[in-house]
């Protein structure tokens, strides 16, 4: 780009872009960290910006990548460009940072690692150089970074805060993917027509034909590169007159057209040459040089590129644009790829980088080879072991194209579709679908068949779609796999239970008498404990208690490694949430969320985050379960797929945050609506009904808690529902509904007989009865367990239904044990109720402040500030958060102002809301 002469610092037409980067800049240099995505087509300016920003940088630690446009994806591999100059640092990390970054960058072999831990090594990489100078990592063609690098990126630039560290991208509008849309934009457009034809009149001092300039400008639209390059390629003639213009074309199709105009001006050689590092996608001059002796390219060949401004080679190849790079190799001969190709193969290490080995050797590939694609089938079980999902679908698909026998075809191209719909990528999980429909098939082929469909319609429909699929699969492999079939009936009856209300036909109870006919093992699993269970509990839930017994025993005495027991463990927690097992509920759940978060199972995580979150918030740990319903947020932010986080609106209903639960809850309805979730639905109206009962409006909780237990066919909804309907049943005088809802709720708080349990039931039974035993006997079993939340609730209903009595001193004590409690977990609303109450027996009760003011803390500062008090370091803080220690120290200090308290052995004497 130019640079207008009065203003040496500014880009011609771009004051306004560059202005923004400066204020980064300040920024940064001032002690924050900043994100910032420039956006715009081909030839924008984007790279020119960049370019800017590094200048204004210099004495900073510098960091950069670029995304290439290529079939090929390795995992991680873009993020390893990026993060690889900062190597001496990943020793000193914490030993779980350490082993993560160690795996995924191939310096050490091992599982998967947490996604979370690689996104927080990164940040802690990222911290520890900006300890010594500011940081700036800059991506360019940021839409062709490789999947899991891209959204590593993303997770970190949301957590950064205080570390000193700019991270800025570039995007191409319309172009690759976009893991970066929700980050801050600096949007390019074209240059107006007065700065286009300065620039053109600076490029051409010749001079244009006035009528050319003009119509230059127009069909240009400010492109600066199309501006530049167009008219290059051109004659005299037709510069002169106009009639060299071209039609038809984006901005982008004719910018790469003129690269191929000038390339091929360039020797034989030369074009071999520029297509060899077209191919490579590194830009390793090493690797370069090598695969063009092999072709007998002398590397002087490479001058005329150069003089030409087309490419460079210095520490790294690189293209004066991407487009010369598509240009170069899309004008090619399919013979000259394949060459160039081979040659790149025979040059690349086998053992220390065979995977980027076996993608040349594809490329190569004439024909079907058998030794070619097993040895891509290989690097796509490398490639998962690293946690790229995507980059080992793209491998099997690969190799199930270079497949010559048909069954192994059929098998690899199916393997290759499993890969695509774990990953998200829906579109072309049905692509590879459609090639494998009409082919010959054996019934194993079959039933794996059956089994895909249902899964890609559970990833896109939870409930209605994928029981039956699931159902049609399951029967399909009883001969074949008794095993399997079994756990996919398990798969069926649980997405009946998701379904629930939405299914049409299939429901779980049809899915409970197809799995009666299962083949029965010889020594069940935890597995087939849960399938009896829930097969069980579509007839009858009390006689169904001594099956969810066992299969949670047999999952709590389960002693295979965790990431194996991952298979089961929701459905068990699920089972302990529906018996208000406290114990085994929190066990489960636990288990569960560590051995996610250790194997990277990152789709998994919102289905027991979503579990979790409610037995923290009956525990009254508001804090900690909106810390669940955060990394819920983070996670989709990693994946790339919105998962309903219906547990942000249990905590937003119970703290009784009005404006945020009712969109929190509308959110969750609309998406539980969407994915055909009928249970996501009865939990939304379960919250909904939570935050009406606190806020005292009983008629508007009674309707949302009867949609929420309308269905019989499904569990969490009744648990959590039921007691609330009971209450706003009781209070709007619909005794009636009351005593119905009791009777449904004793049938399974009877059968399930935990404390938590039978003291839910006592509080319903003395709001229906106002039988007082009733109340002592709840108060009397909650205070045995852990639902802080539920026993307070039962002080404040014991002490309203005491001064409805007119018994004045008791209602004041019991009133005032659950003003503490609730205020104490945050439970604002309900805790409104019981001041407004002990104002009416005579009590002096002063509003607690609910709102956030300068000196309350916010929910992440007393998370952190309780974590402080538990003797976490900053870095052990950042790691339970996903924020980097230098975060941490800033939060604490903003908890520090706002205490008036100055250290740590300070903060341990506070108590926190």
């Amino acid at each position: 780009m130019i640079r207008v002469a009065d203003d040496a610092g500014a880009l011609l037409g771009r004051r306004e872009e560059c202005n923004a980067l400066d204020r980064l800049v300040a920024d940064v240099a001032g002690g924050t960290s900043r994100v910032l995505v420039v956006r715009g087509e081909a030839g924008a300016g984007k790279s020119a910006l960049l370019r800017y920003l590094i200048a204004r940088t210099e004495p900073w630690c510098l960091l950069s990548a670029a995304g290439v446009e290529s079939e090929l994806e390795l995992a991680y591999s873009g993020l390893h460009q990026l993060c690889m100059p900062l190597a001496d640092g990943i020793p000193s990390l914490p030993a779980p940072q350490r082993t993560a970054l160690g795996i995924v960058f191939g310096m050490d072999s091992g599982p998967a690692p947490d996604r979370f831990l690689v996104g927080l090594g990164v940040l802690s990489l990222l911290a520890g150089a900006a300890d010594r100078q500011p940081v700036l990592c800059v991506i360019d063609d940021a839409q062709w970074l490789d999947r899991a690098s891209a959204q590593i990126l993303a997770f970190v630039a949301r957590r950064l805060l205080a570390e000193r560290v700019a991270v800025v991208g570039a995007v191409r509008t319309g172009a690759g993917h976009d893991v970066l849309a929700e980050l801050p934009n600096l949007y390019v457009d074209g240059l107006t027509d007065a700065d286009a034809h300065v620039l053109l009149r600076r490029s051409f001092p010749g001079g244009l034909d006035p009528a050319v300039r003009h119509q230059i400008v127009a069909e240009s639209r400010g492109n600066p590169l199309a501006l530049l390059e167009l008219p290059r390629t051109w004659r005299a003639a037709d510069l002169a007159g106009g009639f060299g213009l071209p039609e038809g074309r984006t901005v982008a199709g004719r910018i790469e057209q003129s690269y191929v105009h000038r390339l091929r001006e360039l020797p034989a050689d030369t074009r071999l040459l520029v297509l060899t590092a077209a191919a490579e996608p590194l830009g390793d001059p090493v690797r370069l040089h090598d695969a063009t002796r092999v072709l007998g390219v002398d590397p002087a060949a490479s001058v005329p590129a150069a003089d030409a401004g087309l490419m460079e080679i210095h520490e790294r190849v690189r293209f004066a644009h991407p487009l010369v790079r598509s240009a170069a190799y899309r004008a090619a001969s399919t013979a000259d790829r394949h060459r160039v190709h081979r040659a790149l193969a025979d040059v690349t290490d086998i053992e220390t980088d065979p995977d980027r080995r076996a993608w040349h050797r594809a490329r190569a590939a004439f024909a079907p080879d058998e030794d070619v694609a097993a040895e891509l089938e290989r690097s796509a079980g490398r490639a998962q072991s690293r946690g790229g999902v995507a980059a080992a679908a793209a491998f099997l698909t690969s190799a199930a194209q270079l497949t010559p026998e048909r069954s192994a075809r059929l098998r690899r191209t199916l393997d290759a579709a499993f890969a695509h719909v774990a990953a998200g990528e829906i579109d072309t999980t049905r692509s590879l679908l459609a090639t494998v429909e009409d082919g010959p098939a054996d019934e194993w082929h079959q039933a794996r068949l059956d089994l895909l469909r249902a899964r890609l319609a559970f990833a896109s429909s939870r409930g209605k779609e994928a029981t039956p699929l699931l159902l049609a699969a399951a029967r399909r492999l009883e001969p074949l796999d008794p095993r399997l079939a079994r756990e996919t009936y398990l798969d069926a009856l649980m997405t009946g239970w998701i379904g629930s209300r939405l299914n049409e036909g299939v429901t779980a109870a049809t899915a409970a008498v197809a799995a009666r006919t299962a083949p029965p093992p010889d020594q069940p699993t935890p597995g087939d404990l849960l399938l009896a269970a829930y097969t069980a509990l579509t007839a009858d839930f009390a006689e169904a208690v001594p099956a969810c017994r066992a299969a949670i025993q047999a999952l709590r005495e389960d002693t295979t490694p965790p990431e194996q027991q991952l298979r089961w463990l929701w459905e068990g927690a699920l089972l302990a949430v529906s018996l208000r097992d406290e114990e085994s509920w929190d066990l489960l759940s636990e288990r569960h969320l560590r051995a996610a978060r250790r194997v990277g199972a990152l789709q998994e995580l919102p289905f027991i985050l979503g579990c979790r979150g409610p037995l923290l918030m009956y525990r009254g740990e508001l804090s900690a379960a909106w810390a669940l319903a955060e990394e819920n947020n983070a996670i989709n932010e990693v994946i790339g797929i919105k998962i309903t986080a219906y547990g942000a609106g249990c905590v937003a209903a119970a703290r009784g945050d009005e404006p945020l639960a009712r969109a929190l809850i509308a959110d969750a309805l609309r998406s539980a609506e969407a994915a055909d979730e009928g249970s996501g639905i009865g939990l939304a109206e379960s919250w909904h009904a939570l935050l009406c009962n606190g806020l005292g409006r009983y008629d508007e909780a009674l309707t949302a808690a009867l949609r929420s237990t309308a269905n019989p066919n499904e569990l969490s909804p009744h648990a959590y529902g039921l007691p609330e309907l009971v209450e706003a049943a009781s209070r709007t005088g619909r005794l009636d509904v009351a005593q119905e809802a009791l009777d449904r709720l004793s049938t399974q708080t009877r059968a399930s007989g935990t404390a938590w349990a039978l003291g839910v039931e006592a509080r319903a039974r003395a709001l229906v009865t106002g039988d007082e035993e009733h109340y002592r006997a709840a108060i009397d079993c909650l205070s045995r367990t852990g639902a802080r939340a539920d026993l307070a609730r039962t002080y404040l209903v014991y002490g309203e239904w005491l001064r409805r009595e007119s018994r004045r001193t008791d209602a004041k004590r019991e009133l005032g044990v659950a003003f503490e409690m609730l205020s104490t977990i945050g439970m604002a609303g309900f805790a409104e109720r019981a001041r407004r109450e002990l104002t009416t027996v005579g009590a002096s009760v002063r509003k607690r402040e609910t709102a956030t003011t300068p000196t309350t803390l916010t929910a992440q500062e007393t998370q952190i500030a309780r974590l402080a008090q538990a003797g976490l370091s900053n870095p052990e803080i950042g790691a339970q958060l996903f924020l980097s220690a230098r975060t941490i120290e800033w939060h604490l200090r903003k908890v520090f102002g706002k205490l008036g308290i100055t250290s740590r052995r300070q903060l341990r004497g506070v108590r926190l809301p």
